[in-house]
């Protein structure tokens, strides 16, 4: 191949061509450049270059290169037993479902639905990273558990809308699938609860520490011992077959956290969950140093800003952000680009409703480093097509956008609920105690 130069004129004249036509491309943007000979009057000298002349209509808006959608309506519905759902409606009839939530705080988080709603209705909801950028970004007092899960919700259902418009799975759009099934867990507070979901197909289980909000900030032996033994019995029923991970619920001192770890590391926990409060990431990441049990947090983090500390600090090696609080499909994708950098794994949080599961699943295959996603329900009664665990394992969705079918007619019944957070306190003195 040759390449023959050309005078600077003609470079110019392609230019201009190029420019033209490509505000033509663009559905008669005013975009130009102009015809003068002589340099511009002011600014600096570039020879015979000419400048661009852009039309100030077209400052901040986004290409224009598709058919026009618009968002018409966010609707809300408290749902049993405890969730919030969202639904996006467009005005090319195609719907986008989410799962906003602050457990506890449904309606508070339904008004911040409401209110970023006024910025959305109207916007093409195919351009998700603008939108986040711009409902975090516009608001002056950023993130939280209520402006971020609200968001969160949205963006889910703005890659479900997108996924459905393009007629793919959202992991296509995250660049195609990394695995072809999608490991899951389940929850086991007893021996018997264990082997009946064993039975039911689930390989991985999640616990917690027995009699947790009676450990005080010193531990007796006794409840150490009683603590550990009733883990060995979940052991025994499982077998060594199974995974099992505990979750302290940031609910225990650090002095306890450690005679905790210390005595359950005979029997290999998957992970130890929230061993501190998740703010108390110095302590975390010493408690992360002491033991060879993996360290897992991140349900009550939000965004990538607060990922980063517990990365940098190497606080946890196991991170589970919940798809509902931590900003999204959109911002989970990015937590996990940095977890990898840092050789952290991602055990997506998902203490809630078959939507949020199925944006889990959605991220798990997308990224390489996922490691298992939590649940408690595959969808009965909230899904045309309930998800099935097969060997602890649920295949990979093929539907476009998040691969549900929510049943709008099973949702009449479940509608409405006043579920609260737990007020628990101390059974001798009565003081107030982490649940």
């Amino acid at each position: 191949m040759t390449f023959t130069h050309r005078p600077h004129r003609d470079r110019r004249r392609f230019l201009q061509t190029a420019i033209a036509g490509t505000g033509s491309a663009l559905g008669g943007w005013a975009l130009m450049a102009t015809g003068q000979e002589k340099p511009p009057a002011q600014g600096p000298a570039y020879g015979a270059a000419e400048p661009l002349l852009i039309e100030p209509s077209i400052v901040n808006t986004m290409p224009m290169h598709r058919d026009k959608m618009r968002v018409t309506k966010l609707e809300t519905m408290l749902i049993k037993p405890r969730w919030l759902f969202l639904k996006i409606h467009t005005d090319a009839g195609i719907v986008g479902w989410g799962e906003p939530i602050v457990e506890g705080r449904a309606k508070t988080v339904a008004t911040a639905i409401e209110e970023l709603g006024e910025y959305l209705i109207g916007k093409d909801p195919r351009d998700i990273t603008h939108h986040w950028q711009a409902m975090y970004r516009h608001a002056f007092y950023r993130g939280g558990p209520v402006l971020t899960s609200a968001i969160s919700g949205i963006d889910m259902a703005l890659w479900d809308i997108k996924g459905k418009a393009l007629g793919v799975p959202v992991y296509e759009l995250l660049g195609g699938p990394t695995r072809g099934r999608v490991r899951v867990y389940a929850h086991a507070r007893s021996p018997e609860m264990l082997q009946q979901r064993k039975a039911e197909g689930f390989r991985a289980f999640k616990t917690g520490v027995q009699n947790s909000t009676r450990s005080g900030i010193v531990a007796s032996p006794a409840f150490i011992a009683q603590a550990v033994d009733a883990f060995a019995a979940l052991r025994e029923a499982g077998g060594n077959d199974v995974d099992i991970g505990i979750d302290f619920h940031g609910a225990i001192s650090p002095q306890n956290a450690k005679l905790l770890i210390r005595a359950y590391e005979p029997y290999q926990p998957m992970f130890i969950e929230e061993p501190v409060a998740c703010q108390n990431v110095d302590v975390m990441a010493e408690i992360a140093r002491s033991t060879h049990l993996p360290i897992a947090t991140g349900e009550r983090i939000f965004t990538k800003w607060g990922f980063r500390e517990i990365l940098e600090k190497g606080a946890a090696s196991i991170l589970q952000p919940d798809l509902c609080h931590a900003g999204g499909i959109t911002e989970v994708r990015l937590i996990a680009g940095m977890a990898e950098s840092y050789y952290a794994a991602i055990a997506p949080h998902n203490p809630l409703g078959p939507i949020s599961l199925a944006a889990g699943l959605q991220i798990a295959a997308a990224i390489p480093n996922f490691l298992c996603q939590e649940q408690v329900s595959l969808g009965e009664g909230y899904l045309k097509q309930p998800f099935k665990v097969r060997d602890g394992y649920i295949d990979v969705p093929v539907g476009p956008g998040l691969g549900i079918e929510v049943d709008e007619d099973a949702l009449k019944d479940l509608i409405g609920h006043d579920w609260q957070n737990k007020q628990t306190f101390d059974p001798i003195d009565g003081s107030v105690v982490d649940w």
